[in-house]
């Protein structure tokens, strides 16, 4: 696969939101939502900590959040830690990806529901759809792909699990298998700039100040 091309001399840095208690219970969201939990708000301040450091000395950023709750309070709780006004926008094309009527069950319980549906899946999530209205990972690419050639100045962007995997897939031109096989931190931010994806962890006191 073609690696993901942005505008020169733009930056991107990109990140999950923090923890949620679905990730907690280790169940899908989809475009369902739940709070972040204690963990999560902290996980926040370590990205703001993280943006702080990459952002020094550089002209303040576009910020932009996919609308789902879990990364616009991840988004406002980063604002207000870098001691900036909660202005960003939001972009429906970095929600997570839809998981139809997998959406709120654990692996255990989607599989139990339809196993024959759970393997075709596993075995091409590139083509494959959840059924009830869910999306498979061509059209989430397809849309991130439509976002990443519209930036035209740094931006931050906060997202989700699987839709960050497959935007860091496709800058590094991975195919759909290792795209899912990616890990989906809640703690680091991710940078891309002249087409180089660099990875950024937190590594101040715990909890952050």
């Amino acid at each position: 696969m073609t690696a993901l091309e942005f505008k020169p001399g733009v930056t991107l840095y990109f990140t999950r939101h923090g923890e949620t208690l679905a990730n907690v219970e280790k169940r899908f969201q989809g475009r369902n939502d739940t709070p972040l939990t204690d963990h999560g708000r902290i996980e926040a301040r370590m990205l703001a900590a993280i943006l702080a450091e990459l952002l020094a000395g550089q002209p303040t950023p576009r910020f932009v959040s996919s609308p789902l709750p879990r990364a616009r309070t991840t988004m406002e709780l980063i604002l207000d830690a870098l001691g900036l006004p909660r202005v960003y926008d939001t972009d429906p094309r970095l929600m997570e990806i839809n998981l139809g009527d997998w959406s709120g069950l654990t692996d255990d319980e989607a599989k139990a529901r339809d196993p024959a549906m759970w393997e075709k899946r596993i075995a091409d999530k590139w083509n494959v759809r959840v059924p009830g209205g869910g999306e498979n990972y061509a059209l989430v690419a397809e849309r991130l792909t439509e976002w990443a050639h519209e930036i035209d100045r740094d931006t931050v962007a906060i997202s989700h699990g699987a839709a960050t995997r497959i935007l860091r897939g496709l800058i590094l031109g991975l195919n759909a298998q290792q795209m899912s096989a990616l890990d989906e931190p809640q703690d680091c931010v991710f940078r891309v700039s002249d087409g180089v994806l660099t990875r950024h962890e937190y590594h101040g006191p715990s909890p952050p100040v």
